[in-house]
């Protein structure tokens, strides 16, 4: 009995051991033995999104943008990251948006507009959170503050993804 217990154990090390060394010597892209993982990254300005990892602000660095002295916040210090999610039942696409405040001054920013076009969706988006005005001008949070550090999110599904662009803030 001990012997077949040592030998079990002794070949499940052999197995994990050739497999690690077959890890470090021969990664893939995605570090998983040369196995590719497909995935949709979307590109969105300088943020890039991923549907299998998600890193927020991936791609940014985390530095004040330019400011006019005197100037409390720009448009610069709202970033927006969206991405794919699972679609709706129906098949529809969706997509999950991040709207966040990284205002480096302490300022909460108000009356946040995008750059939306005809924005529209199959799903129901609360329109306190997110609501398209008019062709190319989208609200968000109903136009009230967004706290230093926060972030509003919310799904839409639609066959494509919209490119989302702030157009306009207010600092308080």
């Amino acid at each position: 009995m001990n012997r077949r217990f040592l030998l079990v154990l002794l070949s499940s090390v052999s197995t994990a051991v050739l497999f690690l060394f077959l890890i470090v010597l021969f990664p893939g892209e995605s570090g998983s033995f040369g196995l590719k993982l497909m995935g949709l990254k979307i590109k969105q300005g300088n943020n890039t999104f991923s549907a299998l990892h998600r890193k927020l602000l991936h791609g940014t660095t985390m530095k004040e943008p330019n400011r006019l002295p005197g100037e409390k916040c720009t448009k610069a210090d709202i970033v927006i990251n969206q991405g794919a999610t699972r679609p709706l039942p129906t098949g529809i696409p969706t997509y999950t948006v991040e709207i966040m405040n990284i205002c480096f001054t302490g300022c909460d920013i108000s009356g946040i507009h995008l750059n939306c076009g005809w924005f529209s969706s199959a799903r129901l988006i609360n329109p306190k959170t997110f609501r398209r005005l008019h062709y190319n001008d989208c609200l968000v949070n109903d136009g009230k503050p967004l706290i230093n550090g926060g972030t509003v999110s919310f799904q839409y599904a639609n066959t494509f993804l919209y490119p989302l662009s702030v157009s306009r803030v207010i600092c308080s």
